[in-house]
């Protein structure tokens, strides 16, 4: 019988709320991070691009588990947009493709905004993740390849101006996922007939993280612990800037389980429910035993039924 080889790193779990720094890559990040906590295993909570910064969640060991439960959750972004000028990219990053003279009046922007919440149907930008038989758009792209990216369905919930020049116009947006903001900025640009594109983007919520819950590389790099003989000797100041698995999982019903509950549940069974506000049915929930996660399952006639479960 083959012998299971021994995983590396730390079964490390929790969720870091890292603040982007610009220029780094999201894959990038989630290395970084992993390498930091020396964790076994971590990955992030929607693609954040290299010239934006702000929140982006990052999970470690049992934590990725809730990724799910973040990516399909609710953005926000700040961004601004140059008018004048598309751009290969719709970002800062690529050619001028196409400008104008003419620049928007702030009536005239509010006056288009509603075009672009609710549901609506956006091209993504020529350079994105997206992925086109296999391949990237931004590798094809890149290559000098014109890509023909089909046009899909994505939801805004809310697009407003909180601050507007001559030249540029600052905005803040709360959509929903799939959403690319350089994709905004190219279609504004187009039906105000002056054209525009990404000069700043920050991304302000991944619901249910905010701001308030980010964390700067450079924090994290300070907590990292010495190493001695190759191996870290204490990852307690690190740690303790993670968040539980459980904040993933914003507003799911959620129960509090005694130790006998909690027993019963880590065994795959199924644990009653008592007490007189104990939920009666619902299709997704959550257990918790002592303020950490425990498993997400279901509950029907006054019963838990685990369908995952969390080794924290």
């Amino acid at each position: 019988m083959a012998r299971q080889r021994k995983k590396k790193g730390r079964p490390v779990s929790g969720w870091i709320i890292l603040d982007k720094p610009l220029e780094m890559g999201s894959t990038e990040a989630v290395g970084k991070i992993k390498w930091l906590f020396g964790a076994q295993k971590a990955g992030h909570g929607g693609t954040l691009d290299p010239l934006a910064t702000g929140v982006l969640p990052i999970a470690l060991g049992e934590a990725t588990k809730t990724m799910p439960y973040v990516t399909d959750g609710t953005k926000a972004y700040r961004f601004k947009v140059a008018w004048g000028a598309q751009t290969s990219t719709d970002d800062l990053e690529g050619e001028q493709i196409k400008v104008s003279e003419k620049r928007p009046e702030r009536a005239e922007i509010e006056a288009i905004l509603a075009n672009y919440t609710g549901v609506i149907s956006q091209i993504p930008p020529q350079f994105s993740a997206i992925k086109i038989d296999g391949a990237r758009a931004y590798d094809l792209a890149r290559g000098g390849e014109q890509v023909d990216i089909k046009a899909r369905e994505v939801e805004i919930d809310e697009i407003k101006i909180t601050e507007h020049a001559a030249d540029e116009t600052t905005f803040e947006v709360e959509c929903g996922k799939g959403t690319y903001v350089r994709s905004l900025a190219r279609d504004m640009g187009i039906e105000l007939g002056c054209y525009g594109h990404v000069t700043e983007l920050r991304r302000t919520l991944v619901e249910p993280f905010d701001e308030a819950d980010l964390v700067s590389l450079s924090d994290l790099e300070a907590a990292k612990p010495e190493i001695v003989d190759d191996e870290a000797v204490d990852y307690s100041t690190l740690d303790a800037l993670l968040l539980d698995a459980g904040e993933a999982m914003g507003g799911l019903p959620r129960v509090e389980l005694s130790d006998e509950q909690a027993q019963r549940i880590r065994m795959g069974n199924p644990a009653l429910l008592i007490g007189r506000d104990a939920p009666i049915a619902e299709d997704e929930a959550c257990a918790f035993i002592k303020g950490k996660l425990l498993a997400i399952g279901e509950i029907g006639k006054g019963t838990f039924q685990p369908k995952r479960v969390f080794n924290l």
